[in-house]
């Protein structure tokens, strides 16, 4: 079975788009965002300069903001569909078997292990980076909203709401850019180049080393589960897509009312 297995699908053209759209929106946030934040600086003021200007890096920043913000809801509600819809079980979710395998890979690389420990569909190092990412996000997010339209936030909360608001989302975005260089780097581009993501398809070296659990799975055909029948998967669906879309209209309209009242900046 391994001959005719040189490759193995690991990611779908919905999850491939998601992290394109991810990494695009991300760089120009970064760049856009910290050009702002660094203003003095030569680099700087060559690129707010090329952009045509702070008030065109200001918008660029922000409709990059949007797209980031329009992803994670599309992101929020197809896990979702796939939780529920699709019945697929929470592979990103941490759990005590991600603390023993963190555990036994810091003994490998002692010497200390003969082997390193068998990791599933998503080893403990790509949960954190996952989960990582929800938290910069929200952060983000919540506090761009408090610097976008700082009058109607201080309608709600305090006026000292702002200033911190602003140092989250400097040093949150910081700390995003350092991760993605020194963490991420390292081991998507640097370790081994894994192409997965872009071509949807993991070779079979790349998964005994990083889920040999989710290779021996797929090997005796428990990965992937089946899907529920799909007279169930239709009941199941006309709940939860009305439901779904629904939330994501009230967040639509928020979001636009935020970003559109007269007082956004």
């Amino acid at each position: 079975m391994r001959e005719k297995m040189r490759t193995i699908i690991r990611f779908g053209p919905i999850e491939r788009t998601e992290h394109f759209l991810l990494l695009l929106s991300f760089t120009i946030l970064a760049i856009t965002g910290l050009v702002q934040k660094f203003p003095d600086n030569g680099l700087s003021l060559w690129i707010i300069r090329l952009l045509g200007g702070i008030e065109y890096t200001r918008t660029i920043h922000h409709i990059s903001a949007i797209v980031l913000i329009l992803l994670s809801i599309f992101h929020v509600f197809y896990v979702g569909y796939k939780i529920y819809v699709l019945k697929r079980p929470l592979s990103m979710l941490p759990g005590l078997k991600d603390v023993r395998d963190a555990i036994g890979l810091f003994k490998y690389n002692l010497g200390l292990s003969e082997r390193p420990p068998e990791m599933d569909r998503y080893n403990f190092g790509e949960k954190i980076e996952y989960w990582a990412v929800v938290w910069g996000t929200l952060v983000m997010a919540i506090s761009g909203y408090m610097l976008w339209n700082p009058v109607l936030t201080t309608r709600i909360f305090p006026g000292e709401f702002i200033p911190a608001a602003k140092m989250a989302h400097g040093y949150e975005a910081i700390l995003a850019v350092l991760s993605i260089l020194i963490w991420h780097a390292w081991h998507v581009h640097i370790k081994h180049f894994n192409k997965s993501i872009f071509t949807g398809r993991i070779t079979l070296e790349e998964m005994e080393e990083e889920h040999a659990l989710e290779l021996k799975r797929i090997e005796s055909g428990e990965w992937p589960p089946p899907l529920p029948p799909a007279q169930e998967r239709w009941r199941r669906a006309v709940r939860y897509l009305p439901l779904a879309g629904l939330v994501a209209i009230l967040l639509l309209i928020t979001t636009y009312y935020y970003f559109t009242e007269q007082t956004a900046i």
